[in-house]
């Protein structure tokens, strides 16, 4: 009897072509997502040569300690004050990449305004931190990525000292969202809500007027007096998305 051909090859065949083919269709499908997440409405506020978008808190100009050093903005030495955007927001996404000295200790404000004397009074904190030797690490709610004293980061969220950091805060509709190194710090709390004003109540921030209570205001990068250093800084404004 004539053997019928065997058809487990070209079956073979045609099942490694079809998986290659669902590989690529996946593979553009994410490198389009990425693309629309560079390029969609994003203003640069650092590109690692100009400081045009930002001057100091109350001030009109960028404290000379605050530089520019090989692409990177750097606070070179405590003493220059706070650093602000000129522009305020409401709706935003923010980006950046982040790097703490030895033992240092910043970090990065949300809906800031100028009426006080220090920024920090009006404006939530992300904080900036190295974990492992700067005496604020005894507080979970202290430690880097954490929106300071109200909300602890997790440890697989932290990196060591002299490391590169990736931040990302997200406001709109009232809420806060956090990621630090792609881990979720917060999402959506509502500065509105009964948890936003427990977590303020348990904290440093209960008596002190105002905190928290803006919805539009400028970002802003912390003088600690401890060396800090920041790029890749930019921001999507959501308040004119369709």
């Amino acid at each position: 009897m004539k053997q019928k051909p065997s058809r487990s090859g070209p079956r073979f065949l045609t099942s490694g072509w079809l998986w290659l083919f669902v590989v690529f269709q996946l593979q553009a499908c994410a490198s389009v997502k990425q693309g629309d997440d560079q390029n969609e409405n994003w203003l640069t506020l650092f590109d690692g040569t100009s400081l045009t978008k930002w001057r100091g808190y109350q001030q009109q100009g960028v404290p000379p300690e605050w530089q520019i050093q090989d692409g990177v903005l750097t606070l070179t030495a405590g003493g220059g004050g706070d650093l602000i955007t000129v522009e305020q927001f409401g709706a935003f996404d923010l980006r950046m990449e982040w790097r703490i000295a030895p033992g240092g200790n910043s970090g990065v404000f949300v809906l800031a305004d100028e009426a006080l004397p220090r920024i920090y009074i009006k404006a939530p904190e992300v904080q900036i931190l190295d974990d492992a030797r700067h005496p604020d690490n005894k507080l979970a709610t202290h430690r880097s990525g954490s929106l300071y004293d109200l909300v602890a980061a997790p440890p697989s969220a932290q990196r060591a000292a002299g490391e590169w950091n990736t931040l990302r805060v997200v406001f709109v509709g009232q809420a806060l969202s956090v990621w630090q190194n792609d881990v979720v710090v917060v999402r959506e709390l509502d500065l509105n809500s009964q948890r936003w004003a427990d977590l303020v109540a348990d904290s440093k921030f209960e008596s002190w007027p105002g905190f928290g209570e803006n919805r539009r205001g400028h970002i802003g990068l912390q003088d600690h007096g401890d060396v800090v250093s920041f790029r890749n800084i930019r921001i999507r404004n959501l308040d004119i998305q369709p």
